[in-house]
């Protein structure tokens, strides 16, 4: 294939912006797909993403167009929205050369605008802006145009207008991506070898891992033999092809292309996202040993990659029955095979057994992997409290990594603890900004300064601990500012904080699950508000259960579940009072004893129920 007639791009912009219906559009233009075949949010193929009306994971297809009589190869890569997945966005640009910042009429610029666009041109790539939703009745082209002229520097006649859900205007959209994303880059020096980007992976019961590529130097064939730069996995081609958005077969993918390569390989942890595939022989020779003689033509570097996904939240993963302990670690490690963001390790827990200590990109992307379990995997699943990842130093100057509370040591031994810290960004019209300023306060946020897009949209800069915007900071921002601000957040580094470990007793006992670490200064709230809770959501037992909050030895909290009562004397019909009085002494001594010796056993629904806390 011509490479001067390839176009490989990507679609980013804010969730809800409309990127799917864009690709659904592109897709009926090009005639991917049949008319009948075709319904809304095509690409995302995932029941999840349907019923959200989001998309979780980047979904890459290729497009035939014919452009002034040339026929032209599109591949485009569908991206998510959310700041969650920003790591499925910054895989796909490594995959591309140019991009569709696509902005809603009616909010304009997002928070995720700012941050996809920031990744497009770290990249290098050729950005091509479009206004969507053009034809709603509160659309405001013209403003919005004055935005984004502001933050790329062009004029307004270089911003595309559309209505992907009318298919107004994706036509001309459609051909200036082909005249002005260019086409793939040709090496200055040849090399004869292969060398492709894993982009993504996905995994087939009888072909293995699944490594998504984008080939830059060669061509990748059935039964090749290749090789791993990072995990130095040695297979043999299965199968190659190219998504139509299914998979499609073909005798090769050439440089330049974008497809898939079946490896065979069973282990899931051999096929790394960001990995560079190349011959197998070419592993033997690095840029460090090579001798002075040897041809440089006759080495290969790997691709330059992209950082890896660092976790933002840890939560603990239990399977509500113990017998599938086995089943969740195969379904976890099948899972991070398509997510390469998820990190798990296996951990027990007294009051739960074996589980995982699981890590993901945020809150999001935390009940995404778990509902995912649960419906391709079925398995049923005991969350714990979310948290972050602390670093505690000790007396004797050891780092130690805490992802929770119950691996924290002993206070005394405790120097210092540093909690992480992100630059957050959060663009909203003006009139919500005093109202958002008073809601960031009480999250220990600081402020830096704000910067204006247009008169009447900013972005208000902080920096504030991550542990406080991970829960229900996003909920409450959209509540204070009627739906219109939105936010990103970067991690920026650790800072030493005033932290203690709250530890939550039921009936006298540790619940490690519901316990966490907490600023000093909030302690005594969040635990009154913890045990409140649990008080609502435990149901009542045969015995009084006492709920308590407590730092160190000391309580600073607690509610107490009432016991469940029998009328043991509700079959007496008379009779001297004696009767009755000795019947309710025994049931007192029998609850007594069973306080003493009884342990309460919490429904797994009060951990789902607490994880939205």
């Amino acid at each position: 294939m011509d490479k001067r007639f390839i176009r490989n791009f990507v679609i980013i912009a804010h969730i809800d912006h409309g990127k799917s219906t864009l690709a659904d559009r592109f897709l009926e233009l090009t005639g991917t797909v049949e008319t009948r075949k075709m319904h809304a949010q095509y690409l995302d193929t995932m029941d999840i993403e349907q019923e959200r009306g989001i998309t979780i994971k980047m979904q890459p297809v290729r497009m035939q167009y014919v452009l002034d009589g040339d026929p032209y190869t599109l591949d485009l890569i569908d991206t998510p929205g959310h700041v969650d997945f920003t790591y499925e966005v910054s895989r796909s640009l490594a995959a591309v050369e140019g991009a569709v910042l696509l902005v809603d009429a009616t909010k304009g610029i997002q928070a995720q605008t700012l941050a996809n666009l920031r990744l497009a041109q770290k990249e290098g790539l050729v950005v091509v802006p479009a206004i969507n939703k053009i034809d709603l009745p509160n659309a405001d082209p013209e403003k919005v145009s004055e935005e984004l002229t502001a933050l790329l520097g062009i004029e307004a006649s270089a911003i595309s207008h559309i209505s992907a859900k009318d298919g107004i205007g994706v036509k001309e959209l459609l051909s200036r991506v082909i005249k002005e994303v260019p086409s793939p880059k040709t090496e200055t020096q040849k090399v004869a070898r292969i060398r492709a980007l894993v982009f993504d992976s996905s995994y087939d019961t009888y072909k293995g891992a699944l490594a998504y590529v984008r080939v830059v130097n060669g061509r990748v064939r059935r039964g090749d033999a290749i090789s791993f730069f990072a995990t130095g996995a040695l297979c043999e081609v299965l199968e190659v092809g190219y998504f139509k958005p299914h998979m499609l077969v073909t005798e090769a993918i050439e440089e330049g292309e974008i497809g898939y390569i079946a490896t065979g390989l069973k282990d899931v942890s051999k096929c790394r996202v960001g990995d560079t595939i190349t011959n197998n022989a070419q592993l033997s020779i690095s840029s460090s040993n090579r001798g002075p003689g040897e041809n440089f033509q006759t080495h290969i570097e790997p691709l330059p990659g992209y950082a890896e996904p660092r976790p933002m939240v840890f939560a603990s993963f239990y399977p509500t029955e113990g017998d599938d302990f086995d089943m969740l670690r195969d379904a976890l490690s099948k899972l991070k095979l398509n997510d390469a963001a998820i990190t798990f390790e296996p951990e027990t827990s007294e009051a739960l057994g074996r589980g995982f200590r699981c890590g993901f990109l945020g809150m999001l992307h935390l009940e995404i992997a778990k509902e995912r379990l649960r419906r391709e995997f079925d398995i049923d699943l005991v969350v714990t409290t979310p948290s972050v990842l602390y670093k505690v130093t000790c007396n004797d100057e050891k780092v130690l990594d805490i992802a929770a509370a119950g691996f924290l040591p002993d206070p005394a031994l405790v120097k210092e603890i540093h909690e992480p810290w992100v630059e957050l960004d959060i663009v909203t019209p003006l009139s919500f900004m005093g109202n958002i300023m008073e809601l960031v306060k009480a999250f220990r946020a600081i402020y830096k300064e704000t910067e204006y897009l247009s008169k009447d949209h900013l972005v208000l800069h902080y920096e504030a601990p991550l542990a406080e915007i991970i829960t229900n900071f996003y909920d409450r921002l959209k509540s204070v500012s009627s739906g219109y601000a939105s936010m990103n957040y970067n991690l920026s580094g650790y800072r030493q904080g005033d932290l203690i470990k709250l530890d939550i007793l039921v009936a006298g006992e540790s619940v490690e699950a519901f316990s966490h670490i907490a600023p000093r200064q909030s302690a005594e709230n969040r635990g009154r508000r913890i045990v409140e809770r649990l008080k609502e959501l435990i149901p009542q037992q045969l015995f009084a259960v006492s709920l308590q909050a407590a730092i160190g030895g000391k309580v600073i909290a607690r509610e107490t579940i009432s016991a469940m009562r029998k009328d043991v004397t509700g079959y007496l019909y008379g009779g001297d009072y004696t009767r009755k009085r000795k019947l309710l002494e025994k049931q007192k001594k029998g609850k007594k004893k069973m306080k003493a010796i009884g342990r309460v056993n919490i429904p797994s629904n009060v951990f789902l129920e607490m994880l939205k806390e």
